[in-house]
């Protein structure tokens, strides 16, 4: 039975471990069942399903997701936090396979083909907020079979996956998630849930993976290098800011007369750009230089 909610119960593991929290880790353990079991619901997850979960602590939400799920793979870095979960808090669960190691370092894509047939698994995680990006990223980018992914992150990353133009929120990480899922800010979190708080709002987010692509891009790799390259110097033209990026080499002329034709002014920033403008930008830029 899930116990671990309660911050009484939380407390009491932690004594009895003599467990010290890590700020390298960015560890802030969730301590509201509310909150828990919303994560669980929003998640949608179901007895077929096999979860992955990055970050499990001491297993709080990890009991959560055992109870609900068909398998869970948790992937913990901090080698303490190993006795806790196998030797105590998981013990009573056999659907659970803890993995000690960096998530960066692991071959989600191998675990899914080997556990789980090559179906699409699910994610769901109370992510450390200092290496969230890199994590979802991550996942998108080495195509591993996602149906959706529900992390608890920071309000303001949450803010900024689902924004769109016109928004200081907006940029690079809202171009990319939107390309690789839908997002949906399933509830703001304040600090006084976790133990200890942490000195930021947070969020449940969940993405839903696109089936297909939202827009048609001819190099999908070129498109994300011009969505960086136009939010790099924010304050610059889009033109400005395509001409001095390092590792784009078109001409200022190819570069004018590809934003004109998408149907832009030669003073355009990029933050003024919809998904599918880049989109139609890097198709530009590639007709206009065969």
């Amino acid at each position: 039975m899930a116990t671990l909610g309660n911050p009484k119960n939380t407390i009491e593991i932690l004594n009895k471990y003599g467990f010290n929290f890590k700020k390298c880790f960015g560890q802030n353990f969730l301590i509201d069942t509310h909150v828990l079991e919303k994560i669980i619901r929003s998640a949608n997850v179901t007895k077929d399903d096999m979860v992955l979960e990055i970050g499990p602590g001491i297993g709080t939400m990890t009991q959560y997701l055992c109870e609900n799920a068909r398998e869970v793979v948790a992937v913990e870095i901090d080698k303490n936090l190993i006795p806790i979960l196998e030797g105590d808090t998981l013990a009573e669960y056999d659907n659970i396979m803890v993995i000690n190691e960096d998530i960066l370092k692991v071959d989600i894509a191998k675990i899914a083909k080997e556990r789980n047939g090559g179906k699409p698994i699910k994610v769901v995680a109370n992510l450390p907020y200092y290496i969230t990006t890199p994590i979802i990223m991550g996942l998108f980018e080495n195509e591993v079979p996602i149906e959706s992914i529900t992390v608890m992150v920071q309000k303001e990353v949450a803010d900024r996956m689902q924004t769109g133009p016109g928004s200081k929120d907006y940029g690079a990480l809202s171009l990319a998630v939107q390309y690789y899922a839908e997002p949906y800010i399933v509830a703001n979190v304040p600090p006084n849930c976790f133990m200890p708080r942490p000195n930021v709002g947070s969020a449940v987010i969940r993405l839903t993976l696109h089936k297909q692509p939202p827009v048609d891009v001819v190099d999908q790799k070129l498109m994300f290098k011009i969505i960086r390259a136009s939010f790099n110097q924010r304050r610059k033209t889009l033109q400005n800011g395509l001409n001095n990026a390092p590792d784009l080499h078109f001409s200022k002329e190819i570069i004018l007369q590809a934003i004109e034709n998408i149907g832009k002014p030669a003073t355009v920033r990029g933050e003024a750009l919809t998904l599918e403008e880049f989109a139609a930008l890097t198709n530009e830029l590639v007709a206009l230089t065969k």
